[in-house]
């Protein structure tokens, strides 16, 4: 029978304690002899035992591995299994599936021993109140819907790398607008400001502007304004970012959770999602509490209120009643055609401005060469001209929503502009739910009774609920509307 570990350690203590190793040898279960040979080496079993090194199997790679080995050399990045397909090209027939995993740990071997030296990875001290990181990360992965349809966005990413407290803001582009306003609001959020401003090299956000100079100029007046110093990692260096590429990491993984325990990745509306988010980002900054507190007394103080930063650019209203800002189309209100307006442009909105008077606030468009036409800049003379709107070029802006697209598909070109009229008149709301009741209902769609009950202000009620509106009523309108 083997000699144990258990048995030597017993011997051992046996032998200080008996005055024979006859004695000593028989209570630890082990011949004289064998008490003898581990009493004189002073050694355990398990470290007697020698090293496997025979080789079981013929090596199959041994014949050409000197082959294998020309390409190790010519390029680090080639894997196991390219060169596996390459053998099995090469010589038909001579290997098998099964031998890929010994090929992958003979080249393991061979670059332990031989293969180039690896990039380092030096870890970094961070002091309180020093460092802020922040950069763009895309969450499409995560199949986020906002009333069942897709939400394409991206996050607005910043943390602190010495508490990691973080923050988030939902943005639409990698521009340098999304990139200030995320930053000042991660700033005015925590109340303080780190002394150095870390990013990549935001060759995205560059490229979104006309030209790098007026995103650096933008940037460092940004920087200045809150007395930051600011810091770039160098190209092709992400690690050098590494904190906040780790932030994006763990907060898309806590995203991912809390969305399985949440059973469902869809919400109501973005704003439902923004609170989502910041009920996420509380909880996870609250476990940072103690450093974050540490690091909010060497922190700096901020200025009282944020910059206005936008983009400022100045266009001439054209005779369609439209603007052309950064290669897309707005419609503006038509009393402004053929005037010089100033547009601020932010991340997600344009402010108009005429002298000094802001007129009208307008959803920013995401992308290059598409347009926003909102008909209640034209309908007034699109009412008047209706042979303009089977061609009209931006016709499909012209439909709110798609209960107005079938009400078209039953209406004249002249009735369905009336329509349109009617919703700048009465509001686009009422109109909708009218029409989403006739439609529901199967009734007809006329305009003359959807004109009576938006103007009756009859409250409709969804098909689903019990208290939908009374039908004897809506005809005795229909009465009113063909016999008044």
């Amino acid at each position: 029978m083997e000699t144990t570990n258990n048995q030597v350690r017993l011997l051992m203590r046996l032998l200080a304690e008996e005055k024979t190793l006859a004695v000593a040898s028989a209570k630890s279960g082990m011949s004289e002899k064998t008490a003898r040979k581990y009493r004189d080496l002073g050694i355990l079993p398990s470290e007697c035992k020698k090293a496997h090194i025979w080789v079981t199997r013929k090596d199959p790679f041994k014949d050409i591995f000197s082959e294998i080995e020309e390409f190790l050399e010519h390029d680090e990045k080639i894997e196991a299994k390219t060169l596996f397909e390459y053998l099995k090209e090469k010589y038909p027939g001579k290997y098998q599936e099964g031998q890929l995993r010994t090929l992958q740990r003979k080249i393991k071997k061979w670059r332990v021993k031989k293969g180039p030296k690896k990039e380092l990875f030096f870890s970094q001290e961070h002091k309180p109140g020093i460092l802020g990181q922040s950069d763009f990360t895309r969450m499409g992965s995560l199949g986020i819907t906002v009333q069942h349809k897709h939400f394409k966005h991206i996050l607005y990413h910043f943390t602190l790398t010495y508490s990691n407290w973080e923050f988030v803001k939902i943005c639409f582009s990698e521009s340098y607008e999304s990139l200030s306003e995320g930053f000042q609001s991660a700033l005015f959020y925590l109340s303080k400001s780190p002394k150095i401003h870390q990013t990549d090299r935001l060759s995205s956000a560059i490229n979104n502007n006309s030209e790098a100079k007026d995103f650096t100029d933008r940037y460092s007046a940004l920087l200045r304004y809150y007395g930051v110093e600011g810091r770039k990692s160098q190209p092709a260096s992400p690690n050098e970012n590494g904190d906040i590429e780790q932030s994006h990491y763990r907060f898309k993984k806590a995203v991912e959770q809390a969305l399985i325990l949440r059973r469902s990745n869809n919400f109501d509306s973005v704003e439902d999602y923004k609170k989502f988010l910041n009920k996420l980002i509380k909880k996870r900054n609250l476990s940072r509490i103690e450093k974050v507190k540490e690091e909010l007394n060497c922190l700096k103080d901020l200025p009282t209120e944020p910059l206005k930063d936008f983009r400022k650019i100045t266009t001439k209203v054209g005779k369609g009643s439209t603007i052309r800002v950064l290669q897309n189309t707005y419609s503006v209100p038509s009393r402004l055609i053929g005037t010089v307006v100033e547009v601020r442009v932010y991340s997600q909105k344009l402010e108009l401005f005429y002298g000094q008077q802001k007129i009208s606030t307008i959803p920013r468009i995401i992308g290059k060469n598409r347009h926003r036409i909102d008909y209640r800049h034209i309908i007034h003379s699109l009412i008047k001209k209706p042979g303009a709107f089977e061609n009209y070029k931006y016709k499909p802006d012209l439909f709110p929503n798609s209960f107005f697209r079938m009400a078209y598909d039953s209406l004249t070109t002249k009735e369905y502009l009336k329509l349109l009229y009617l919703a700048s008149n009465e509001g686009e709301n009422k109109v909708t739910e009218v029409l989403k009741f006739l439609i529901q209902e199967e009734k007809p769609i006329n305009l003359d009774s959807i004109e009576v009950l938006v103007k009756k202000e009859i409250k409709i009620l969804p098909k689903d609920n019990v208290k939908i509106v009374d039908l004897r009523e809506y005809d005795n309108l229909l009465k009113e509307t063909y016999h008044g």
